[in-house]
């Protein structure tokens, strides 16, 4: 089955509107675990406009309770440190989660919108790599649909990709448009398979687009945030994480 894990940004995003810890991240990361999802993501930025520090270090030490689940850590390497923000990989360091997804976004960007262009950052990236090696966290990058971009990811030695499904949703409602690219995706995760990474998937799947999405060949897991909190707002939380699973199965 394909894995699902939950991301927690939006909760974050809902409780920094207001002082206080309501809603919490951690008593939602709870309700997805008890509804049967296979680990949960969260992507810290510099600016923390939603998940903070602390909150990875919170949700850490609630998965040591699940060894079973995943913890994903998404973020840019690149970013400095800044304020109360120590760093993607000294956040890493600190709470050890299973996965780290590195991706190439910046404060400007409202989300992530892009793979990397590894003919410009492969270089910069292989001591990162190295680094979250050396801590015994699985390394995925952040890719658009291109086999070259998904070979040279190879050739650095990352274990997974996670394909940036942003345009695919996009297309959703347009034939025309969706199936050749659909067909990119399907011939893009079955060469990264054939050479040996493993296939995740991201951005803006939702549950009108997931089950066509969940056919690509080799595809191991989903990171699902946005849609899923949408759509926890009329089916609660935990119906949501099910009604998903359900599509996965």
């Amino acid at each position: 089955m394909i894995a699902l894990s939950v991301n927690l940004n939006k909760i974050a995003l809902i409780r920094n509107s207001r002082e206080g810890n309501y809603p919490s991240v951690v008593a939602f990361g709870e309700t997805c675990i008890a509804a049967g999802c296979d680990g949960l993501t969260v992507h810290p930025r510099p600016d923390q406009r939603h998940i903070r520090p602390g909150d990875v270090r919170d949700l850490a030490s609630l998965l040591r309770h699940h060894p079973d689940l995943e913890f994903n850590i998404e973020g840019n390497p690149f970013a400095p440190a800044r304020g109360g923000y120590p760093g993607l990989l000294a956040l890493v360091a600190e709470t050890r989660p299973q996965q780290c997804t590195l991706v190439p976004d910046s404060d400007d960007q409202l989300t992530s919108d892009h793979g990397f262009d590894l003919t410009r950052s492969a270089e910069a990236l292989k001591p990162i790599i190295a680094q979250l090696h050396d801590l015994g966290v699985r390394v995925s990058l952040f890719m658009d649909p291109d086999r070259d971009q998904i070979a040279r990811a190879r050739d650095l030695g990352v274990e997974r990709i996670e394909l940036y499904t942003g345009p695919y949703a996009a297309a959703w409602g347009r034939p025309d448009e969706l199936e050749p690219l659909f067909t990119r995706y399907r011939d893009a995760a079955r060469f990264a398979t054939d050479i040996g990474l493993g296939v995740n998937a991201g951005h803006d799947l939702n549950l009108d687009n997931l089950g066509r999405f969940a056919r690509v060949p080799g595809l191991l897991e989903v990171s699902i945030g946005h849609a899923l909190t949408v759509d926890a707002l009329r089916m609660g939380m935990a119906g949501a994480v099910r009604a998903y699973k359900a599509l996965l199965a």
